[in-house]
């Protein structure tokens, strides 16, 4: 794999790579006029994006209702689909604080000092499990808009009948000159090194998907000092019982009953419940070979070991293997 750093790697990011296929398009971030607070969140995909948009709403409006849905007001904005007249307007008109959603790398994103970016990772396997879930429940709906537009790169394929065939795929063949796997999505691994190189910034957040697992309140309390939102200390169970995965599913597919329009399932065959599956690790262990396995260890060969250790295991699990593998890894404010 083609490191991030390959253009150098300064005190701060620089935006070096350019992103569209038949779902992203990172020119549109041009047009994104920062504020002092806003917050990015990023994963590659399948990470947990929702999860923190849906930590990051609760910290700044409650576990009540909020007043617009979730994906209304934390827009993804590399998204090639939405409409860009209408995404920019909504977000100049905000007055609360600002989140959203990007899954590029953090070379293709702008960086901005007085902008907060939450980076949320999880083990490469989990999140392919999940991503064969989700590309093997799209509609043909769906299928027929990501092939609209003549896309760069090409239409996304079917989604073959064995995940194992999209399982090598995945990582062994890459969608971008600069990625070495990830196809025909784009590269888990890049986009984790983009981030991690630069893990030291006082306004980037990493977030893990095992640690939201294992310590939920823990890591809502981060996000919290990270964003600089106090919360009242007997307001933190409610907030914590409506992050829980469970409780964002039945949300989802509640407010979907009760849309007038299509909600997820123009995308998806199940629509919320498809998007919202399982939120569970180690699938991969059922279903992968020690051929399919090999692979994985060739593709992660390239990684930052301290970068594959966290990915593979979260902050906790690392800090307790090896509590000295890696500095930085303590300096991500594990509670």
């Amino acid at each position: 794999m083609e490191r991030a750093d390959s253009e150098g790697v300064g005190a701060t990011p620089r935006r070096v790579r350019t992103y569209r296929n038949w779902i992203l398009d990172s020119t549109r971030w041009d047009r994104f006029v920062p504020r002092a607070g806003d917050v990015v969140i990023s994963t590659s995909y399948k990470s947990g994006t929702t999860w923190m948009q849906r930590i990051i709403s609760l910290l700044l409006f409650g576990p009540g209702p909020l007043p617009a849905g979730l994906f209304d007001l934390s827009p993804w904005v590399d998204n090639r689909f939405s409409p860009v007249e209408e995404l920019f307007e909504t977000l100049a008109q905000q007055e609360h604080r600002r989140f959203v959603k990007s899954h590029l790398p953090l070379d293709a994103l702008p960086y901005f000092p007085e902008v907060r970016y939450i980076w949320v990772a999880r083990d490469t396997r989990d999140t392919f499990m999940s991503l064969w879930n989700h590309h093997s429940s799209y509609t043909d709906e769906a299928y027929e808009r990501f092939a609209s537009g003549d896309p760069e790169g090409g239409p996304l394929p079917p989604c073959p009948a064995d995940p194992r065939e999209l399982w090598r795929s995945w990582m062994t063949q890459a969608s971008f000159p600069w990625e070495s796997d990830g196809w025909p999505y784009w590269s888990h691994h890049y986009h984790s090194t983009s981030f991690w190189q630069y893990r030291h910034l006082p306004n980037l957040l990493a977030v893990h998907y095992n640690d939201l697992l294992a310590d939920l309140p823990g890591q809502m309390r981060r996000v919290a000092r990270f964003v600089g939102v106090d919360v009242p200390e007997e307001r933190w169970p409610a907030l914590v019982a409506a992050a829980r995965f469970d409780a964002m599913k039945e949300e989802a597919i509640r407010q979907e009953a009760e849309s007038a329009g299509p909600g997820l399932s123009h995308s998806f065959k199940a629509g919320a419940a498809s998007f919202f599956f399982k939120g569970t690790n180690g699938r991969w262990r059922e279903l992968l070979s020690a051929d399919d396995l090999a692979l994985y260890d060739r593709a992660v060969a390239a990684l930052d070991p301290g970068l594959r250790l966290w990915l593979e295991g979260g902050s906790h699990q690392s800090l307790r293997e090896h509590p000295a593998a890696d500095p930085h890894i303590s300096a991500l404010e594990i509670s």
